[in-house]
């Protein structure tokens, strides 16, 4: 097979999306999102590979600024549009890509890569593991009821328009004020503060048109929530579902009173919501947790592109000196000893010919990296080695976040 890996130009752009959307099952997405992808590809980040005039590979990689433990805000690949074609698999074609697109990353001095994955089995072999979890719940509203602090009397809900481009300025706001105090989430760049109320259309299967209800106080906008309503009638009367998109709020008495107006909405009997932090107050403030099913998943899925680089962009929950051991064979320029100095203020990640205190494979350190997962775990589970007595627990502790890392919106 001879095949080209080029540079996407911006006149291919429809047939590499249409060996894109093939490639996940041939159905394609509303005409909202397909435009929003359009404008938000940066096709000088984006590779197809091509067997003649066929496309039968395609990868991009958005520029993004990801939110890591201590606030900043780092430069990340969001490795996205990845796929293969049905005839062309197992030939190298996905391997190929990834070599190219780590090769970029590194030279456009980004120091991670992340992707949300279709399958997670693909991704592991290139050094990439699962750094963050989701949860997901369906809530029984017609017996479980919110806990409201005291104060509620003070916010004020009200229906806007999602779309209004004041309401989605006040929004993005309360958004960004989020992004540096979780690690795992996207500061949003110009243009993807149109994807949270892309509306699905023809798709809604029954729901509701893309609804927003803003939380404020003192006339400042301190929350919001997204969501549809899709209404359904039994013999014995209502039973509709609210099904959330997104819900945000400055402090705890704003964020109770969204969830509560969530639960309250007439003919409506459950919550459907699909994709919220592990550490979700909500499951806190509940009557009865049970009655939620409430499910975990894997979510955002990264690896370092430069181990020293990564490692010093964050902080360090406790005070950390060791030595880590790393191998990583398909990035080999991470592979050898770093030694890690930092603490809660800041950090140094360099090079040395000391002693290793542990030793892990950059999947171990993928996991680890924003503090979702933790390193005595992975001891646990065989995939990181203790050398020095001690080094365990000091990483470990160091490595952890107070905060559960989170992706909150795919790309």
């Amino acid at each position: 097979m001879t095949i080209d890996l080029r540079v996407l130009e911006p006149a291919e752009w429809d047939t590499w999306f249409g060996a894109l959307e093939l490639a996940f099952g041939g159905v394609p997405d509303t005409v909202g999102e397909t435009r929003l992808l359009r404008d938000l590809t940066e096709f000088d980040r984006s590779i197809g590979v091509w067997d003649g005039e066929e496309c039968v590979g395609t990868a991009g990689a958005f520029s993004f600024l990801l939110s890591v433990p201590g606030g900043a805000q780092v430069p990340a690949a969001g490795v996205t549009m990845v796929s293969v074609a049905a005839t062309h698999r197992r030939r190298g074609v996905l391997t190929s890509m990834m070599r190219r697109q780590l090769d970029d990353v590194r030279s456009w001095g980004e120091p991670l890569a992340v992707l949300t994955a279709s399958e997670p089995v693909i991704y592991g072999r290139y050094g990439y593991s699962a750094a963050t979890e989701q949860l997901s719940a369906d809530i029984d509203t017609s017996r479980v009821r919110i806990a409201i602090p005291e104060g509620s009397g003070d916010v004020r809900l009200r229906r806007v328009k999602p779309d209004d481009p004041a309401v989605r300025d006040a929004c993005e706001a309360v958004y960004a004020a989020e992004v540096a105090g979780r690690p795992g989430m996207l500061a949003r760049r110009p243009g993807w503060e149109r994807h949270p109320v892309v509306d699905a259309g023809k798709v809604r299967e029954g729901k509701s048109a893309l609804q927003c209800v803003l939380a404020e106080r003192d006339g400042e906008v301190v929350g919001f929530t997204l969501f549809h309503n899709k209404p359904e009638w039994d013999g014995a009367g209502p039973k509709g579902t609210i099904e959330l998109r997104d819900l945000y709020a400055l402090d705890p008495v704003a964020y109770a009173s969204l969830w509560d107006f969530l639960f309250s909405i007439d003919l409506t009997s459950a919550v459907q919501a699909g994709n919220r932090p592990a550490d979700d107050p909500f499951q806190y403030l509940v009557s009865d947790i049970r009655r939620c099913q409430v499910r975990r998943r894997d979510s955002l899925y990264l690896r370092p592109v430069e181990v020293g680089a990564a490692l010093e962009a964050r902080t360090y929950r406790t005070p950390v000196d060791v030595v880590l051991e790393v191998t990583d064979a398909f990035c080999p320029w991470n592979e050898g000893r770093w030694r890690l100095s930092g603490d809660p203020k800041g950090a140094s990640c360099e090079r040395t010919a000391d002693q290793a205190d542990l030793t892990l494979s950059v999947n171990e350190l993928s996991a680890a990296y924003l503090g979702g997962v933790s390193l005595s775990a992975l001891a646990r589970a065989g995939r990181v080695r203790e050398i020095r007595s001690g080094a365990l627990s000091e990483a470990s502790a160091a490595f952890s976040s107070e905060i559960a890392p989170w992706l909150p919106h795919g790309f």
